[in-house]
């Protein structure tokens, strides 16, 4: 799953689970999979047309911007149907009052065709296609329901994607596997022309008894111990893994490959708000509507705790602006230990995201991030360059030429400062 960007939405984001946790792959680290066991009985996982007109109204109603983003997750949205989009597509076109729309699909790829793209093309929808990296990587953990090996059908969506001409993205998930193979994971997207990626690490927590007795296999924010799954990251590694990707990025591909990892962190040493929920001082405005309708805190909080209400109920702005929302939101902050306030690499981390926060500091206060160590490394080792970036950017020379200063003297000086 991608993190949700803010920048383009300066009101409500509403994210849109069409089809629910419902995949037609068994990713074996996914934990939105699971999510089906909180539906029992005989549940159909498809987003109404009631639904989709009330979730369309309100987002587009709640933007107080010209542009209204919308978001397509899952599970795998493209189970919905490709007749399910077009009706989308024409209630933002008849509900839009004159504000620019814009559509992204997270996808893993498989169901691409040539009718698919055809539509994804006319209609201007963004893609985000997950692939973990070269085949024995992806293959790896990334199966079918039948256990069956999923890369060369996502290569062959990808081929259409670049056939037709639609923008895309590529999500790496990092788990523990992929964690120890940076270079080769970057080589080869680099080697095949993907030219616009994000790495997001797998972080998650072993379920304790009375979850698992509701079919849960990972542990809800707030529940159990900190025991992690097999395929999680360790806590140091997923920074390692960013550095040795950076190093070779800050060298040889700024301004050719466009990794957001770096783009985020620039964000952050140019002081500006972040464009990423994860790095936002507080969080609160990325929520989630799920195929019936129901809304949640957000994609990582889809639990019974954290429901909000319905969209064919309440108004979306009630519910983003109701107590229990903005009291979830402003908790990232207010909860932050004392040992991440004095951290010297806060204006770039800001905790992270809650889902995260469950180790404890070194004098023994709760609510450390798990990814603590990786942040705190990356951060501090990309300074110098950033600042550098900053400083280029800043006398309106392109941040590519921190290429030239790495090889050899210019009138810049990489300054070590993690600050500005």
């Amino acid at each position: 799953m991608s993190p949700v960007r803010t920048d383009s939405a300066p009101g409500v984001h509403l994210m849109a689970k069409p089809t629910g946790p419902i995949c037609n792959l068994d990713c074996s680290y996914c934990f939105y999979l699971e999510k089906e066991s909180l539906f029992p009985g005989r549940h159909r996982f498809l987003m109404s047309d009631e639904v989709l007109r009330a979730y369309v109204a309100q987002n587009i109603r709640s933007e107080p911007g010209p542009e209204v983003l919308f978001t397509w997750q899952g599970g795998e949205p493209m189970l919905r149907g490709l007749d399910f989009y077009r009706q989308a597509v024409r209630y933002q076109r008849e509900l839009a009052n004159g504000k620019t729309i814009r559509n992204s699909l997270q996808t893993n790829g498989v169901l691409l065709d040539e009718e698919w793209c055809s539509f994804l093309r006319d209609a201007g929808f963004m893609v985000g296609i997950s692939l973990d990296g070269p085949k024995e990587i992806h293959d790896a953990a990334r199966v079918d329901k039948r256990g069956q090996p999923t890369f060369d059908a996502v290569m062959r969506g990808i081929a259409l994607l670049k056939k037709h001409n639609i923008e895309f993205n590529v999500l790496v998930t990092v788990t523990d596997a992929v964690s120890r193979q940076p270079l080769k994971v970057y080589e080869f997207l680099r080697q095949n022309g993907l030219r616009h990626v994000q790495f997001n690490p797998v972080v998650e927590r072993v379920a304790g008894s009375q979850e698992k007795a509701t079919g849960l296999t990972f542990a809800q924010p707030g529940k159990a111990g900190p025991a992690v799954s097999p395929h999680s990251v360790a806590p140091g590694a997923y920074g390692e893994f960013l550095i040795a990707i950076f190093d070779e990025w800050v060298r040889k591909d700024v301004g050719s490959m466009f990794v957001m990892n770096f783009e985020w962190a620039l964000a952050s040493f140019m002081r500006l708000p972040s464009t990423i929920c994860l790095f936002a001082e507080n969080c609160g405005k990325a929520l989630i509507v799920e195929h019936n309708g129901d809304v949640y805190s957000c994609d990582h909080f889809m639990y019974p705790d954290y429901r909000l209400g319905n969209i064919e109920v309440s108004a979306l702005e009630e519910l983003a602006n109701s107590p229990e929302q903005q009291a979830f939101g402003q908790a990232k902050s207010a909860d932050l230990p004392d040992y991440c306030r004095r951290c010297e690499v806060r204006f770039a981390c800001h905790g992270e995201c809650p889902k995260n926060r469950f180790m404890t500091t070194p004098d023994g206060e709760p609510g450390l991030n798990y990814l603590c160590p990786s942040y705190k490394r990356y951060f501090t080792h990309i300074a110098k360059y950033m600042n550098a970036m900053v400083k280029l950017i800043s006398h309106g020379q392109p941040a590519a030429l921190i290429m030239d200063a790495i090889k050899g003297p210019l009138a810049i000086r990489l300054s070590p400062r993690t600050g500005g």
